[in-house]
């Protein structure tokens, strides 16, 4: 029975797919390696890259017309600077692929001859000149995870594919395709023998095209959603379909997790007599984000990279970036992080990872923070707002100064420890919203608990800057209107210098915004 595959590349048979080589321009592909070009293809993590490449491979080789290799070089990466361990491993690699889809075994003597003569710089370009030349299909290799290699090693690599480029495809691969999460241009490379960095722009001049595999699109993810009912008979109502989209944006990793633990892990979903819905949907996204799974927690390992922090920050601030400059925000498009809307500007991918980011960001404040009786609850288990207020109150004054030194994003610290504070308060039981962007001058929270929702905004008073009452409370206003809420909370952080301690300025009033409705500002 196949079913949706989270874990390394798809195998038609065990997965729910869709074909890979339809997943991107295959007559550009082709036409490329018919004109003999060397390019690259880069992607955010599991989205499907080595897929496509295996697909290419079987798909050149079963034509005959082409040998073509499938070779993945992470194997190196653990030899970082020392070319000829490196350089070692990228020969082995070669070899096992050859054998394995191939099957040439002549390729360790030839590695072990061209060493000898030519040593670690020289050593792939003799490998690959005599490979090439000793049958008449043209070689086509295929290199996956290159920018898992750095330094010297990296140089190493790009600057031997580039000496032998002249003599293809007789005695040189025709085509060879780099694949990596990055564009050439952001391989960054410290090298040991040369004080600057070098790009891999300047070390690879010789790639012809750069192409990027995207993500589903809403067409793709209903469609690959379907292949499991075709296979059970199991339904996915109209509105679960919609909300796998509407959380994933068709990154497929997320597109297949969900699925997965909806389908194959939740006890309702194992039941094939029944729908798979829009709550089960959202038990899984709560899953996947609370336990951190692999993927998520590899994006939220890279919050802590200081061209990411530069990018981030300001976004969950609402702020505009300051000095941010064009590799940073590439790069974090390229991470698969960030996307670009419709009118060119930067927002987070896709809803989970909207909530991932922060959710990451506020886990140290939310590991140092004490013990907190659940006074916000009615004898009935609901949540009662007014408690809440006063609990947060109460807790701001006597530990938010302490905690914030326990984020590690000091621009939006309040931010952090209000939200570990109110992840305390859901506790599975409910679930917290986010909405933030670049330049919006706020963070918007959406509380759920039980029946009750509530809506708060949060932002910040500067040095230099009026008090953002006036603003926050119309901003506000159109928030608790898109919930359907007539009350909520605004949330001021003073971060302005010399003001009192937190405990003694920290109050709170409520006051009627602009178009009627009874806010509780809180002055913290």
């Amino acid at each position: 029975m196949p079913f949706f595959n989270t874990e390394g590349p798809v195998r038609p048979g065990d997965h729910y797919c869709l074909p890979p080589l339809e997943r991107w321009d295959l007559g550009e592909v082709l036409g490329l390696i018919e004109q003999k070009k060397y390019f690259l293809l880069h992607a955010p993590r599991q989205t499907g890259k080595t897929s496509c490449l295996l697909a290419l491979m079987e798909r050149l080789n079963a034509e005959g017309r082409y040998r073509a290799a499938y070779v993945n070089l992470e194997t190196a990466q653990t030899a970082r600077e020392d070319v000829g361990l490196g350089m070692r491993a990228i020969c082995g690699a070669i070899e096992a692929s050859a054998r394995l889809y191939l099957d040439d075994h002549r390729l360790p003597a030839w590695t072990d001859e061209v060493w000898n003569r030519r040593g670690p710089n020289g050593a792939l370009t003799g490998l690959l000149e005599r490979w090439a030349g000793a049958d008449p299909q043209p070689l086509v290799l295929l290199l996956d995870e290159v920018d898992a290699l750095i330094g010297d090693t990296l140089i190493s690599l790009l600057r031997q594919l580039r000496a032998g480029y002249p003599q293809r495809p007789g005695h040189f691969p025709q085509t060879v395709v780099l694949c990596g999460v990055r564009d050439l241009q952001d391989y960054r490379i410290h090298s040991r023998a040369e004080a600057a960095v070098i790009t891999g722009g300047s070390a690879f001049n010789i790639k012809a095209k750069s192409l990027r595999l995207g993500d589903f699109t809403a067409l793709e993810t209903r469609t690959l959603l379907l292949e499991h009912t075709a296979a059970t008979g199991q339904v996915f109502t109209a509105e679960a379909l919609e909300r796998v989209w509407e959380l994933t944006q068709g990154q497929p990793w997320l597109v297949n997790a969900l699925a997965y633990w909806a389908c194959f892990e939740l006890p309702a979903g194992l039941d094939r007599s029944r729908q798979i819905t829009v709550e089960l949907i959202d038990q899984a996204k709560e899953y996947l984000i609370a336990n951190r799974v692999t993927h998520l927690d590899q994006l939220a390992h890279k919050l802590g990279e200081e061209r990411v922090r530069r990018v981030i920050e300001p976004m969950l601030a609402g702020t505009l970036p300051q000095a941010v400059v064009d590799d940073d925000r590439d790069y974090l498009v390229d991470l698969g992080l960030l996307r670009r809307d419709g009118a060119g500007g930067l927002v987070v991918a896709n809803p989970i990872y909207r909530e991932v980011l922060p959710r990451a960001l506020a886990s140290g404040p939310q590991d140092s923070l004490p013990h907190i009786s659940p006074t916000w609850l009615n004898a009935d288990g609901t949540l009662n707002p007014a408690r809440l207020l006063d609990a947060f109150l109460a807790f701001w004054r006597r530990h938010g100064q302490p905690l914030l030194g326990s984020a590690p994003y000091h621009e939006i610290a309040p931010h952090l420890v209000l939200m570990a504070f109110l992840h305390r308060v859901v506790n599975g039981a409910g679930t917290l919203e986010r909405e933030y962007a670049i330049g919006a001058g706020r963070m918007d929270l959406c509380l759920r608990y039980g029946a009750l929702t509530l809506g708060m905004e949060l932002k910040v008073w500067r040095d230099g800057e009026p008090d953002p009452l006036v603003e926050g409370l119309e901003q506000l206003d159109g928030y608790l209107a898109g919930l359907g809420l007539d009350s909520g909370w605004l949330v001021i952080f003073d971060r302005r210098a010399g003001q009192p301690p937190i405990a003694a300025r920290t109050l709170s009033k409520e006051v009627r915004s602009p178009q009627g409705r009874g806010i509780q500002v809180v002055r913290a």
